[in-house]
């Protein structure tokens, strides 16, 4: 009887063990069927009226005008409210554009689509892209790759005074607040947080500038700062800037939050924004550190721009672009942020692969809204072979040529970076100038007719025997033969670390 009632209790178990299988393997099969849509939510729905039904003819010189909004979510919840519409941008809100960009403004906070709580919002054209993608697959990679305060966005259709004006996405703008840029503007008589926009030439009313070493940048937080704040803001700058340029990595780290450059310089090489030297690149002060972050603006990028003196960088496969350019024309200068650089690119390498992958980011981002993007180039009427700007890459007459342009770019860009970082980043033993992974007195040798100018330095040379960032000198050799004889102080020799080697740069 024991045996027949164990048997039976094995049994039941091993039925409840199989029904426990069988339902997590369909909870697991039905999450995997509808994966596109728990990542990508169906594009919302914004439908404007002006308060004189001129939206679709508006000019940035109009300002703000009065309109009703109502905002309609895919699960049927819809946001109705007044609030103020006005064209934004600088190329884009040129006169001869006919699909513009515009920022909504409420006249108080409010929760669009689950993104947050603002005032205002950025509706996006994506004009100069015959893709429609740049700008969101910008995005969401910044965002995997842990880039702080990366703006929220949504695919969304939009309907102006009773036009179908195809398809926008919507953006959290980069400003200061609890669910945007987080930084305290108010503490200390407004002497606490900032946030900075690059801009090298470009000059609007309104606008205050600053210019720090050579680095000319927006003050956007506070808007309107007083002269006290200015000062105080150009005298942080001008002291990070200074360190930056000449202080050790120990000193650096005290002012600049390196990670953030270092995740915001790869995910910028990776993408290559046409405008990087020239506007919409945001750094932010908080808490004693300088961040980089959050991205802006990246239609014009991986090879949108057409083939000109200036945009031969930018387009290219090959090459370091961001490494010279605004405020990383001083971090490039030091050995030990590439090493951090390459660190951050092996960490987000999958996130990168993912965006041209088969099945990856932009496979799955057309099939979830390819229908709108074809509306977009068929019901609202936009041209997908017209070379907007000058400076736009002209498009290929078929938007399913366009994707694969890109999908093919982002995967050489990102194949060049992977050997780049492989043939330029090395473990390196202190004190071993010919790397053989061995010290002996040729390790000596070597660094006195380096010296002597009897041989060239590979490049690797000085890199092996001293400080990163130092040239050789006859203490290094000197450090070598204390190490070997066992006396010290022999400095740095013996130890092994992680190098860039700047020959090839």
């Amino acid at each position: 009887m024991v045996t027949k009632l164990m048997k039976k209790g094995v049994s039941l178990l091993l039925c409840a063990a199989i029904l426990i299988a069988s339902t997590v393997s369909l909870s697991f099969t039905a999450f995997a069927a509808g994966d596109d849509e728990e990542e990508f939510p169906e594009a919302a729905k914004i439908v404007i009226n002006t308060e004189f039904g001129n939206g679709t003819t508006l000019l940035k010189e109009d300002g703000y005008v009065n309109a009703q909004v109502e905002i309609t979510d895919a699960d049927g919840s819809v946001l109705s409210d007044s609030a103020q519409i006005k064209v934004r941008g600088n190329t884009t809100a040129l006169y001869w554009m006919q699909k513009k960009p515009f920022t909504i403004k409420f006249s108080s906070k409010k929760n669009v689509l689950g993104m947050g709580s603002g005032k205002k919002w950025a509706l996006i054209a994506n004009l100069f892209d015959p893709t429609l993608l740049r700008n969101y697959v910008a995005f969401d990679t910044a965002q995997k790759m842990g880039i702080e305060y990366t703006s929220n966005q949504r695919f969304v259709e939009l309907w102006l005074d009773g036009s179908y004006r195809g398809c926008y996405t919507l953006y959290e703008p980069v400003q200061q607040g609890v669910d945007r840029v987080d930084i305290d503007i108010k503490s200390n008589g407004g002497k606490k947080d900032f946030l900075l926009e690059f801009e090298n030439t470009r000059v609007e009313d309104d606008v205050t500038y600053i210019k720090c070493h050579g680095v000319r940048m927006i003050v956007s937080e506070p808007e309107e700062p007083s002269e006290e704040q200015l000062e105080y803001i150009e005298g942080t700058l001008n002291d990070i800037f200074e360190t930056m340029k000449n202080g050790t990595r120990e000193e650096i780290e005290q002012k600049v939050d390196v990670d953030s450059f270092a995740k915001f310089y790869v995910f910028n090489e990776f993408v290559k924004p046409f405008d990087f030297d020239s506007t919409s690149v945001f750094f932010y002060y908080k808490d004693g550190k300088l961040f980089a972050g959050p991205p802006w603006d990246y239609d014009v990028s991986a090879c949108n721009s057409q083939d000109t003196q200036r945009s031969i960088r930018s387009n290219a496969i090959e090459g370091l672009f961001a490494n010279d350019k605004n405020i990383y024309q001083f971090m490039c200068k030091h050995n030990w942020f590439y090493v951090e650089a390459e660190r951050v690119y092996r960490e987000n390498k999958n996130h990168i692969q993912d965006v041209y992958a088969q099945g990856g980011l932009m496979d799955r981002l057309r099939e979830r809204y390819g229908d709108i993007f074809d509306k977009n180039f068929g019901e609202a009427g936009w041209d997908i072979k017209k070379a907007w700007i000058n400076y736009q890459r002209r498009a290929a007459p078929t938007y399913g040529e366009n994707f694969d342009f890109l999908k093919d770019w982002y995967r050489q860009r990102n194949e060049w970076l992977d050997g780049y970082f492989d043939n330029s980043v090395e473990d390196v033993l202190i004190g071993d100038s010919d790397g053989d992974d061995y010290i002996d007195i040729m390790d000596a040798t070597l660094v006195q007719e380096l010296l002597a100018s009897l041989i060239e330095d590979d490049g690797k040379i000085a890199l092996r025997v001293c400080d990163a960032d130092a040239k050789p000198t006859i203490n290094d050799a000197t450090n070598i033969q204390l190490y070997l004889a066992e006396l010290e102080p022999y400095g740095n020799v013996g130890k092994s670390e992680r190098r860039f080697f700047k020959s090839h740069l």
